[in-house]
């Protein structure tokens, strides 16, 4: 009993200790991004002598912010949108068709979550590259390939809790499979949508690697991309780039805030049952 009382009054004290860990790095990128750079050096864990703000305009302007968050945008929100279509789809053809077949693809798309990309990196730049699809076009037909394995993972397990007496149901009374899928089965799988929705944008928008191999052209680049404008060869600009971060991530933890609600019940339903 009384090592149940221990464990019990330390939890608390474990989760307050983890909760402090994960903001750490948030503080200190907040606080020196209203710091001189010379400050940033000399006082990197304390709060500012004196609050700069001229840090954000200048970062907004260096980065070209409302272009290339214009093409993070178009990225993120076009391969968001067609991995949630086709991999709910894919997932519901997977889980309601029992066969051999479907059953090898189920496991051929779980295999592929275990590929590194590193080793399909330059193949696939340079199948690309021979097409002419080295632009943002290519470069999320690309997310599109990548991020669908884990989804259609999460949706498969998800539509095991439907079942299939609501297809019958709704064949009955004469509905398409089409039908089926829009109306009956795709609105129950909200948490789901969610949670493969905020995984793949918080990914794709924070992305270097790829979009560093396909669309690294003035005019085209994404806000990581183009943060490296603060770091050359001889000058590190971190009090830009660290105001420059701050106004990265905003976008996407108001998304995560305002659908954060549905996330544990879909990991829940996609990776449990």
């Amino acid at each position: 009993m009384e090592r149940k009382l221990k464990k019990f009054k330390l939890s608390p004290i474990i989760g307050w200790i983890l909760a402090i860990a994960w903001m750490f790095p948030f503080y200190l990128m907040i606080v020196n991004s209203l710091k001189t750079k010379k400050e940033i050096f000399t006082n990197t864990l304390g709060t500012p002598e004196n609050l700069t703000f001229e840090n954000y305009p200048n970062a907004y302007e260096s980065l070209d912010f409302a272009k290339t968050f214009f093409n993070s945008l178009v990225i993120t929100v076009c391969s968001v949108v067609l991995i949630v279509v086709l991999s709910s789809l894919a997932a519901y053809a997977l889980q309601r068709v029992k066969s051999k077949l479907s059953g090898v693809l189920f496991m051929l798309f779980v295999a592929a979550m275990l590929i590194p990309f590193q080793s399909v990196m330059i193949p696939l730049v340079t199948i690309f590259g021979k097409i002419d699809q080295l632009n943002m076009g290519g470069l999320i037909f690309m997310y599109i390939g990548f991020g669908s394995s884990m989804s259609i993972f999460l949706y498969h397990g998800s539509m095991k809790s439907i079942p299939k007496s609501l297809d019958e149901a709704a064949i009955i009374d004469g509905a398409s499979r089409w039908q089926i899928f829009r109306y009956v089965i795709f609105p129950m799988l909200k948490p789901t949508t969610v949670t493969v929705a905020l995984l793949n944008t918080m990914w794709i928008w924070n992305d270097y690697l790829l979009p560093s191999l396909v669309v690294n052209k003035e005019g085209s680049q994404t806000i990581p991309l183009k943060m490296f404008f603060f770091f050359g060869e001889y000058t590190k600009q971190w009090h830009l780039a660290l105001a420059g971060l701050v106004i990265a991530i905003i976008p996407v933890i108001i998304f995560y805030f305002f659908m954060q609600k549905q996330i544990i019940a879909g990991v829940s339903d996609g990776a449990v049952k």
